[in-house]
């Protein structure tokens, strides 16, 4: 007899021969509801922990906003969705000091180059965002494609207050996720990190070196 059937046979002599497995609950674990007010709050706290950055602002003043963040940082540039509402919003804003911004409208392949070596930030807008996780959800389109989120230095996510939801579950089932999917899906929980070297954790290594978050209220 191995090792393995001499454990197994002690503890079928002390179950009186019969190993009962344990009942599994896999139902989920509801959280109590909460106001918008009190989700901002808690994605926030959760976000600025591992080094996110969030702002709020209004539908009014977030141009504004996003031109002063990227002012204080030196950005020459912004990479910019070409058909979505915050490409347009930005374009025709009449604020002069945002940076030059640049249009994601030609194949990755044409302008690779420039856009890892010489693009300093880049704007998208998020499917929503979970609060319990401080985590963003975003769902790459061809018009907001996955690079625009992990390749330039800083990566500046639009985020309506009223789409933040306590829980990834909630999202999941209040957006219906189940009716179809992406290609692929983001879940950005702060700006890139890793700790595989000597196990300590450093930020901005192989991704965004700065996550910042503009919330609509």
């Amino acid at each position: 007899m191995n090792s393995r059937d001499t454990i197994l046979q002690r503890l079928r002599e002390r179950s009186g021969g019969k190993l009962h497995r344990p009942d599994c609950d896999f139902s989920v674990l509801e959280r109590p509801s909460s106001s918008v007010a009190e989700r901002v709050e808690q994605f926030q706290r959760t976000i600025e922990s591992v080094h996110g950055e969030v702002h709020r602002c209004t539908p009014e003043s977030w141009v504004a906003q996003l031109a002063g963040i990227l002012s204080s940082r030196g950005a020459r540039n912004l990479l910019i969705p070409a058909a979505h509402q915050i490409g347009h919003a930005l374009r025709d804003s009449g604020q002069d000091d945002l940076p030059e911004l640049l249009i994601y409208d030609e194949p990755v392949v044409s302008w690779q180059a420039h856009l890892f070596n010489n693009v300093d930030a880049s704007i998208t807008s998020t499917r929503g965002g979970i609060a319990e996780t401080g985590s963003l959800i975003l769902w790459p389109t061809p018009d907001e494609p996955r690079l625009m989120s992990l390749v330039p230095p800083i990566h500046v996510a639009v985020l309506k207050a009223s789409e933040l939801y306590t829980t990834f579950h909630e999202a999941m089932r209040v957006q219906n996720w189940m009716s179809g999917m992406p290609t692929n899906a983001l879940l950005i929980s702060g700006p890139s990190k890793t700790a595989d070297i000597e196990q300590t954790l450093a930020y901005g290594v192989h991704g965004p070196k700065e996550l910042i978050v503009l919330v609509i209220e």
